[in-house]
């Protein structure tokens, strides 16, 4: 049987939760918890094979939790289990030790399969949520490109643009003439393709 441990705020989420994880007949729940401040102190000890969390809770959020929880115990899978289905929390998540990231309206079924894909080594995900998951890698691959045609003062250029530095400043900061700052600009914007500042930090994914 998976050994399962549910970190959800929400009685009337946690507990059907709970009862189903345990009429599955593959895995158990042997902790329940309302925040993450018990759950820390709990799960260091517990030897649990699988967690999953929500990430809007009292006090410490899921996501904090998790990356602590992932830094004790480097072994324990992770499945958050939330509402939230956007960029931010998505990547945070999977950043601090997620493998896995279901949304609340997934099916029991579903639920049950991903407890145990996660726990044989998979990285289960709502649809949605892998779809994000993939636009975003892809956005990342090509801007790491496009930064990569540039040298390493080009780039300094562009960053220093993005914080509103005129050219006047960036040479002054750079040690640089404001003509060099010029010249190097014209030759960001020829090996980018663009016309603009604008274009070349949306290219490049300064801004």
């Amino acid at each position: 049987m998976i050994t399962v441990a549910v970190i959800e705020d929400d009685g009337k989420i946690r507990n059907p939760l709970v009862e189903l994880i345990n009429s599955s007949g593959s895995c158990v729940c042997t902790h329940e918890f309302s925040n993450a401040e018990d759950a820390l102190e709990i799960l260091v000890t517990a030897q649990v094979d699988v967690v999953l969390c929500d990430i809007q809770l009292p006090g410490m959020d899921g996501i904090e939790c998790i990356a602590i929880l992932k830094n004790m115990l480097p072994q324990l899978q992770i499945m958050m289990l939330t509402v939230f289905d956007d960029s931010e929390r998505i990547y945070r998540a999977l950043k601090n030790g997620a493998s896995g990231y279901i949304l609340k309206d997934t099916t029991p079924e579903k639920l049950i399969e991903s407890i145990v894909d996660i726990y044989r080594g998979g990285s289960p995900m709502s649809s949605q949520i892998a779809r994000k998951v993939v636009d975003a890698f892809s956005r990342n691959q090509a801007r790491t490109t496009y930064v990569d045609l540039l040298s390493r003062r080009e780039t300094e250029i562009l960053e220093l643009l993005a914080r509103g530095f005129r050219y006047k400043e960036i040479a002054g900061k750079l040690f640089i003439s404001t003509e060099t700052v010029r010249t190097h600009i014209r030759n960001i914007y020829d090996k980018l393709h663009v016309h603009s500042r604008i274009e070349a930090l949306k290219k490049t994914g300064i801004l």
